[in-house]
């Protein structure tokens, strides 16, 4: 079972969303947002030859083209310990409330509250 401590609810269901992307899709990452409406948006990592996205820049995407203006969650699962630059800069720019990053086994490495 995975400790998601510290969580409520809504955001464990997040790291459950991210955890089967990633695993359905075979990617290094996966991630999931809830907007500000509540609404919640998943993808993984996006690697074409013409397009490279993290898996949260690709929720990101998915949520600010269905017209989300700001995030109350987002969690990634990855294997890194940190996010990227760029990764801190997408959550920032939809002032992201909870921001969480887990392992590949679902328990939250760092839990980031704005």
């Amino acid at each position: 079972m995975t400790d998601t401590t510290g969580l409520g609810p809504e955001d464990a269901k997040l790291i459950t969303l991210a955890r089967a992307s990633r695993a359905r899709n075979a990617t290094a990452e996966g991630a999931a947002v809830r907007d500000e409406t509540g609404r919640t948006y998943a993808a993984t990592t996006v690697s074409l030859r013409s397009l490279r996205l993290s898996a949260l820049q690709a929720a990101v995407a998915a949520a600010v083209s269905s017209e989300a203006s700001a995030l109350e969650a987002a969690v990634i699962v990855t294997e890194a310990e940190e996010l990227t630059e760029d990764d801190r800069a997408v959550a920032d720019d939809l002032k992201t409330q909870v921001l969480v990053i887990a392992a590949p086994d679902g328990v939250p490495a760092s839990i980031t509250r704005r």
